[in-house]
């Protein structure tokens, strides 16, 4: 590299054009590396206001330190960084205890990026196990489905077509939003490898019944013989179901949960990108999931769709379990809710909202706008960006199309003067639509996966 002049400044980088197709011919000063790279994203929203998402944008000066120690760490190299490793299995005891977990088994379970990687890892397992048991039976194991709402992450859609499992999604209904028992004997059948019900989905914040859908496998295990795991996808209900709703049976309380994920990075209070998957004992991971490798040391076991990646999620999480410790996530979640409640009756009242989500579980605030107005959520949306805020306006999935939903994901980082201060911004911005009218139009999605219940 063409060695740079000691005085150059950041405002020298006012005199670099940034090529478009190539990488540049020579490079800068960091100071204006720096300054170049954060005035190309000025018009980026801010993460704190961006309340479509449910990642964590809020940081403790000493998690800071904590993730500044551990980012050139290489989460994998057990060998190099043993006390890391023992951090992560401690976590995932403490996850399995904290969801109830059976207390004469051995937990089994890993840190990930993100609920996607823990999502795949737990629909591999559940696949493999049912393969071999078939395979066992001298029965077919080329046909696998997994049965799931229309409500799903989109990670469960990528699962089953990257991994070749044929996708069971049963379709919504208006005014009920979540997976029940209602319609599973039109999808669930010997082929079916698990059935994911979520706790806190993307939509509307709510719960699929899973004591109704347990209940259900049990009776058709009666019927059949055939018995099928539930994988609950916590992503976001898992890190606040334990703290707010201690006697609510969401987790390994039901026997037929065989696993959970989470996703660190939201109500766990990560910033992005952790996850984590949690069996009811080491006996669902199927061995056969589980690489040794000795190229980085010692010998090792991995059992992660990704290998090398950067360790300072893995240290920041464990930083707040000690920090915070059962009775701090407990207060953070509970004036976290308490916020979403006053922001939903706020909205309410305000009269120009219905809400979508009956039970207020997590802190997610779901609205469509009561008929007869003259503009829609995409038009809200889109006002309130004025002033800063991302707030999501979708239409539901399949068979939900016809209803539009406006969604803010309250986070522990918005005190209630800035809640109060928000929702002065959503009822000015339906006011000035109510008198000027609104023409947003929904974007255009391309959804090929397949939804029919037919069996193979």
């Amino acid at each position: 590299m063409k060695p740079q002049p000691s005085h150059e400044t950041p405002y020298d980088q006012y005199n670099h054009d940034i090529p478009q197709d190539k990488m540049p011919a020579e490079g800068v000063a960091p100071r204006t590396a720096e300054a170049m790279v954060n005035a190309e994203a000025w018009t980026d929203a801010q993460p704190a206001m961006n309340l479509s998402s449910f990642v964590t944008t809020f940081d403790e000066p000493e998690a800071e330190q904590v993730t500044l120690r551990n980012y050139l760490k290489n989460y994998i190299d057990h060998d190099m960084y043993p006390q890391l490793f023992a951090m992560e299995k401690r976590m995932v005891r403490w996850l399995h205890s904290l969801w109830n977990g059976p207390a004469d088994v051995t937990p089994y379970g890993t840190a990930t990026i993100g609920s996607s990687e823990a999502c795949m890892l737990a629909g591999l397992a559940h696949k493999w196990n049912w393969r071999q048991a078939r395979e066992k039976a001298g029965k077919d194991g080329s046909k696998p489905n997994l049965v799931t709402g229309g409500n799903v992450q989109i990670v469960w859609k990528k699962f089953m077509r990257y991994f070749d499992v044929e996708p069971r999604i049963v379709p919504l209904k208006v005014g009920d939003y979540r997976l029940t028992a209602e319609r599973l004997d039109e999808f669930v059948d010997e082929n079916t490898t698990a059935v994911v019900a979520i706790a806190g989905q993307t939509f509307t914040g709510e719960d699929d019944d899973f004591e109704g859908i347990h209940k259900w496998l049990d009776d058709y295990e009666a019927k059949t013989g055939i018995s099928i795991p539930l994988h609950i996808d916590g992503a976001s209900g898992g890190f606040i179901n334990p703290f707010l709703y201690p006697d609510y049976k969401w987790d390994f309380r039901l026997p037929r949960v065989q696993s959970i994920n989470t996703s660190g990075h939201k109500y766990g209070l990560v910033p992005p990108g952790l996850g984590w998957v949690i069996f009811r004992d080491d006996k669902v991971f199927n061995e056969d999931l589980i690489f040794y490798v000795n190229y980085l040391g010692g010998e090792q076991p991995t059992a992660t769709l990704n290998f090398s990646r950067g360790a300072a999620p893995v240290a920041h999480q464990y930083y707040n379990f000690l920090r915070l410790g059962f009775s701090g996530y407990k207060d953070v979640m509970q004036r976290t809710v308490d916020n979403a409640d006053w922001l939903r009756k706020e909205l309410v009242d305000s009269g120009f909202f219905e809400i979508m989500n009956k039970t207020q579980r997590i802190p997610v605030v779901a609205l469509t706008l009561k008929d007869g107005l003259n503009f829609n959520e995409y038009d809200v949306s889109a006002k309130v960006r004025e002033r800063g805020w991302v707030l999501s306006a979708y239409s539901m999935p399949p068979d939900a199309e016809s209803v539009n939903t406006l969604r803010v994901v309250v986070r522990p980082h918005l005190n209630r003067d800035s809640v109060h201060i928000l929702r002065d911004d959503i009822v000015n911005a339906c006011e000035w639509l109510k008198q000027h009218g609104g023409n947003a139009t929904p974007p255009k999605l391309h959804d090929h996966t397949k939804v029919s219940p037919s069996k193979c």
